[in-house]
């Protein structure tokens, strides 16, 4: 991942008032799609980033990259599908969104409008590379993560149960994956996320 420089900074702070936004926003307009207009009566189903914005996952955002915004107020029994299809696919759309932006960053670079060591070129990728890393740390299995609802809504019920049994764990999970692994040499958020990671900017990049 991108280390800590100005640039970075600065990026990270676009995604931060850009990227939380529109992730949050392709939360509710999903669920609003499906039925449930919960989250715009809240006034969430917008890109203004106060809206949006979690101070301790902002401030993770800014010092390592990862993060996550406020959570997007959805009511998945009042959708057209069932609560736990509803509640993934209302998950999946906010890291959805997030490689989408990855995507269109990625255009100039792969039609050689812009050098890729140019200095536009330079924070194009660590935008792309932020969005991604948002987007895969976002679909770790662990609430309040995206991933664990996606998981719940796909496995077979049974499973889906076992799951929603480790959610009073969750954040000592994260704690331990951000915080306390790290600092004894084990960066284990790296090696789960690095390998889809490096797919995904061959992909976008140059492949």
């Amino acid at each position: 991942m991108p280390g800590f420089s100005i640039s970075t900074l600065l990026v990270r702070l676009l995604v931060l008032v850009i990227g939380i936004p529109i992730h949050e926003w392709a939360h509710a307009w999903s669920a609003y799609k499906l039925g449930d207009a919960t989250a715009e009566s809240e006034g969430r189903m917008t890109l203004n980033p106060l809206a949006h914005l979690d101070p301790v996952g902002s401030l993770l955002i800014l010092v390592s990259g990862f993060g996550w915004g406020k959570p997007v107020p959805v009511n998945p029994y009042r959708m057209r599908v069932s609560p736990r299809v509803g509640m993934a696919i209302t998950s999946a759309a906010g890291p959805l969104s997030n490689f989408f932006l990855a995507m269109l960053l990625a255009i100039p670079l792969r039609m050689r409008w812009i050098a890729h060591y140019s200095e536009i070129g330079e924070l194009l990728t660590l935008a792309i590379q932020i969005n991604l890393g948002l987007m895969l740390f976002n679909l770790l299995p662990a609430y309040p993560l995206d991933g664990e609802k996606v998981l719940v809504g796909v496995l077979p019920p049974r499973w889906g149960d076992h799951l929603l049994h480790w959610r009073p764990y969750s954040m000592l999970i994260l704690a331990a994956l951000l915080f306390i692994l790290p600092r004894v040499g084990l960066d284990l958020l790296s090696l789960l996320i690095a390998p889809a990671y490096m797919v995904l900017m061959s992909l976008l990049l140059y492949l």
